[in-house]
């Protein structure tokens, strides 16, 4: 099967860190230059792009489908690389819990103190997904 139906446990689960926050930021930025160079361009020459739109299995609160494997034990209630193609662009990232329910997280401070790596945050977050 094509592997993007289908992904593999090595590849789905992989821990959010600073690097994959700044390779966010860099396909965030890349997109930007894309639209102004789009607004350059007439109307009648601009064409759409298809829109993704976020996977209906992948939601908030959801539990993981199978079809991703199991987590590992050490990666449960860890920060994780959102799988979801259309939140490659977005400053989220997801945890999930023991009953393997789904939660997102915003990368931006919270308060404007507590960045994503901040030792209190994760602890919030910990508590907050705890079943």
């Amino acid at each position: 099967m094509d592997p993007l139906f289908w992904p593999s446990e090595t590849n789905s689960f992989r821990r959010f860190t600073p690097e994959s926050l700044a390779a966010i930021e860099e396909r965030i930025a890349n997109k930007k230059k894309e639209q102004v160079k789009v607004k350059g361009k007439k109307k009648d020459q601009e064409v759409e792009k298809d829109k993704l739109t976020p996977q209906l299995d992948l939601k908030i609160c959801k539990t993981l489908p199978s079809l991703y494997g199991d987590i590992p034990a050490e990666l449960v209630g860890e920060p994780l690389e959102d799988f979801d193609p259309y939140y490659n662009d977005h400053k989220t990232f997801m945890v999930i819990n023991k009953s393997r329910t789904i939660f997102r997280f915003t990368a931006t401070s919270a308060l404007f103190i507590f960045g994503p790596f901040n030792p209190v945050r994760k602890t919030a977050i910990k508590i907050l997904i705890h079943s």
